[in-house]
C-alpha cells in the first residue's frame, strides 16, 4: 500500500511502495548509484518507454522527445526513468523473412514492457512510439498492466514531391514497375529513391502507423489534438513536455489505463477507423487491445455491424491525394471527431480527465472541408473499412473500400494461385498476370506465414505494372495500410488451419462483392470435399526461435492474431 499522503519531498514516505522502509534500501541504493536522490525517489516514479532507434525513420526523433517528456515529468513533481523496446520498420522488413517477424514483434514489445514495468513496479508510464506494430503493442501493454499510462507519438513525416505531386516512400516500389515497363531509366529511378523519404517521422500516408497513432488519441490515451503534429514541428516537442506533466497527474489521481480503455472507447476507435478508411491492420490491433483489457474477444461481426452505419468522411493518401500533413492542417483527429460526434460514445474518459463528450463540445470544425467532410455530405456513404464473409472465409476477412476503385467494388475472375509472396511477385513482374485475374496468396496467415506477413510487395508491383485497376488479390496474410486497389486480407480460417483458401486451384472463379459483403469461391461443395481429401498443408521452415513459438500459440486473424496460453484457450 502507498503511504497515506502519497509520498512527498518533505516527509519520509515514498510514492512507490517498493522504495519504502528498510526493505526498500537496496533498491534506493541502486537508483542512487545512477544519480537519483532521496528527494526524487519520494516522487511518483514514471517509466518513460522510449522506442528510439536510428534504424527506423518514425523513431529517429524519439530521444529528443524523451528529453522533453522527462522535463515535463520533473516540472510536475515526478521522476522519470527511461527504458527501451525494439522498434522494427515494416518498410525495411518487407519482401523477405524479416516481414514474418513484424506482427509477431508486437507481442515481444508488449511482453518486454510488461516485464520491465512489473519488475521495477513503476508508478506509471509514458509510451513513446510511432510505427506500425510498436504503437498497438504499447497500447496493449497499457491495457494489460492497468497502470496510469499516456502515449506520445513521434509525428508524421513531410511528403516527397515528384513531378508536381506529393508522395510517400511507396513511390519507390511503384517505380520498380515503371522501370520494368521502360517508363523511367536508371538515373530517374535513383532520383526517386533519393527524394522519397525527405526527413524523420512516420510515413506520410494513412497507413498502419498513422492510423494507430490517431486511434491512440481517439481512445483517449494521447493528448487531444496531438497525434498528427508533424515530426519536425515545435508543437511536437511542446506536446512531449505536456505529456510528461500529464503522466504525473494520472498517477496522483489514480487514473489507470482501463478507466480509459473501455468498451465505449473501443467503440469510438472503431467508428473513427471506419469513418476515415484507416489501415485494415487496425482491426487486428483493436481486437488485441480489447483482449488485453480483459474485455474478451472483439468479433469481426462488431466491425461489420458498424460498417453499415458509418460513412467515410475523410479519404486520405493513398486513397486520395491528401497526405498526413494535409490532414493535420485540416484539423486532424479532433475535426473528424467533431463531424462524427453523433456516432460516438460521449462518456469515454480521456487522459486529460475530461470525457470525450466534454472535448467534443469545444468544437473543432475543419479548416479544409475538401479533406474532412461531414456526415451529411460524406466522401462515400459506405464505411472506409469492411468485413466480408463467404465460403472462402466463414470467419470473416477484411477489405478497405476507401482504397477500392468504383469499377472494382464488385469483381469476378479466375484464380491464379500462389503459395508464397515471392512467387506472386515473380509472376507479376515477369508479365504473366492477365487483367481480370484474382491473385490468391495463401499460407501467409499467423500460423502459415508464420507471422502473418503483409503482402506489400505484390500489391505495389501490381500498381507499378498497371494492373491494380483490373485485378484483385486475396490472402490469409495482411496488407500494408498503403494499399490502393481491390485487396482482401485476413481470410479466416487461414489455409494452414484447413481453410477453403487452401483448396483453390488455378482457374476457379472467385467473386468479391463489397456492397453485399461477400467473398465466394464458385466451386461445387462435392468438388471441394474431394480436394480436401487429398489436401496437405504447406509448412514453411523458419529459423529456430520466436517465430516457431508464435506459430504454435497465435490465435487466428479473426481474433486479432494475439498469443494465448492454454489456460486462456480452454
Amino acid at each position: 500500500m502507498k503511504s497515506e499522503c502519497g509520498g512527498c519531498a518533505h516527509c519520509g514516505t515514498h510514492f512507490s511502495p517498493i522504495l519504502e522502509g528498510d526493505d526498500g534500501a537496496l533498491k534506493r541504493a541502486l537508483y542512487k548509484s545512477m544519480g537519483h536522490t532521496d528527494e526524487q525517489l519520494r516522487r511518483p516514479v514514471i517509466a518513460v518507454v522510449n522506442s528510439y532507434t536510428n534504424a527506423t525513420a518514425g523513431h529517429a526523433n524519439l530521444n529528443e522527445l524523451t528529453a522533453h517528456v522527462l522535463k515535463g515529468i520533473d516540472e510536475a513533481g515526478g521522476v522519470g526513468m527511461v527504458f527501451g523496446t525494439i522498434a522494427p520498420c515494416d518498410g525495411i522488413a518487407e519482401g523477405h523473412l524479416g516481414m514474418r517477424y513484424i506482427l509477431a514483434a508486437r507481442e515481444v514489445i508488449t511482453m518486454s514492457i510488461e516485464s520491465m514495468m512489473r519488475a521495477h513496479r513503476f508508478d506509471g508510464m509514458v509510451l513513446l512510439g510511432s510505427c506500425d506494430k510498436i504503437v498497438p503493442a504499447m497500447l496493449m501493454a497499457a491495457a494489460r498492466l492497468d497502470l496510469p499510462a499516456i502515449m506520445v507519438n513521434g509525428g508524421p513525416m513531410y511528403p516527397a514531391e515528384y513531378k508536381g505531386k506529393h508522395w510517400d516512400g511507396n513511390i519507390v516500389t511503384e517505380a520498380i514497375g515503371w522501370k520494368k515497363r521502360g517508363e523511367i531509366d536508371d538515373a530517374e529511378f535513383a532520383h526517386i529513391e533519393n527524394i522519397a523519404e525527405p526527413g524523420p517521422g512516420s510515413c506520410t500516408m494513412y497507413g498502419t502507423a498513422n492510423t494507430m497513432c490517431s486511434i491512440a488519441e481517439v481512445l483517449g490515451m494521447s493528448l487531444p489534438g496531438s497525434s498528427m503534429l508533424p515530426a519536425v514541428s515545435k508543437e511536437r516537442r511542446a506536446c512531449a513536455l505536456e505529456t510528461g506533466k500529464q503522466a504525473v497527474t494520472l498517477v496522483r489521481e489514480g487514473i489507470n489505463a482501463r478507466k480509459i480503455i473501455t468498451p465505449d472507447a473501443i467503440h469510438n476507435a472503431m467508428v473513427y477507423l471506419l469513418a476515415t478508411g484507416g489501415s485494415t491492420n487496425a482491426i487486428l490491433h483493436l481486437q488485441a487491445i480489447h483482449y488485453e483489457a480483459e474485455l474478451g474477444h472483439l468479433p469481426l461481426s462488431a466491425f461489420d455491424e458498424l460498417s453499415h452505419h458509418v460513412p467515410l468522411v475523410a479519404s486520405l493518401y493513398p486513397a486520395s491525394e491528401y497526405d498526413m500533413i494535409d490532414f493535420w492542417e485540416a484539423g486532424g483527429v479532433p475535426a473528424v471527431e467533431y463531424e462524427i460526434a453523433a456516432l460516438m460514445k460521449p462518456n469515454a474518459l480521456t487522459v486529460v480527465g475530461k470525457t470525450k463528450g466534454e472535448l467534443l463540445q469545444q468544437g473543432h470544425r475543419t479548416s479544409r472541408p475538401e479533406v474532412i467532410h461531414t456526415l451529411a455530405i460524406p466522401v462515400r456513404n459506405e464505411a472506409g473499412v469492411a468485413v466480408l464473409h463467404g465460403n472462402l472465409s466463414p470467419l470473416g476477412c477484411v477489405v478497405k473500400p476507401a482504397a477500392v476503385p468504383e469499377n472494382l467494388m464488385t469483381f469476378s475472375g479466375p484464380a491464379v494461385v500462389f503459395n508464397s509472396e515471392q512467387e506472386s511477385v515473380d509472376a507479376i513482374l515477369s508479365g504473366h498476370i492477365q487483367p481480370g485475374s484474382v491473385l490468391v496468396l495463401r499460407y501467409e496467415g499467423p500460423k502459415g506465414g508464420p507471422g502473418m506477413p503483409e503482402m506489400y510487395k505484390p500489391m505495389k508491383c501490381l500498381e507499378g505494372m498497371g494492373l491494380s485497376d483490373s485485378c484483385a488479390l486475396i490472402t490469409d496474410g495482411r496488407f500494408s495500410g498503403s494499399n490502393r486497389g481491390l485487396f482482401v486480407g485476413h481470410i479466416s480460417p487461414e489455409a494452414t488451419d484447413g481453410g477453403a483458401l487452401g483448396l483453390v486451384e488455378n482457374g476457379d472463379t472467385i467473386s468479391i462483392d463489397i456492397p453485399t459483403r461477400t467473398l465466394t469461391l464458385h466451386v461445387d461443395d462435392q468438388v471441394l470435399a474431394a480436394r480436401r481429401a487429398c489436401w496437405q498443408p504447406v509448412k514453411k521452415e523458419v529459423p529456430r526461435g520466436f517465430l516457431r513459438l508464435y506459430r504454435r500459440w497465435a490465435l487466428p486473424a479473426a481474433q486479432g492474431a494475439v498469443l494465448a496460453d492454454r489456460e486462456e484457450m480452454e
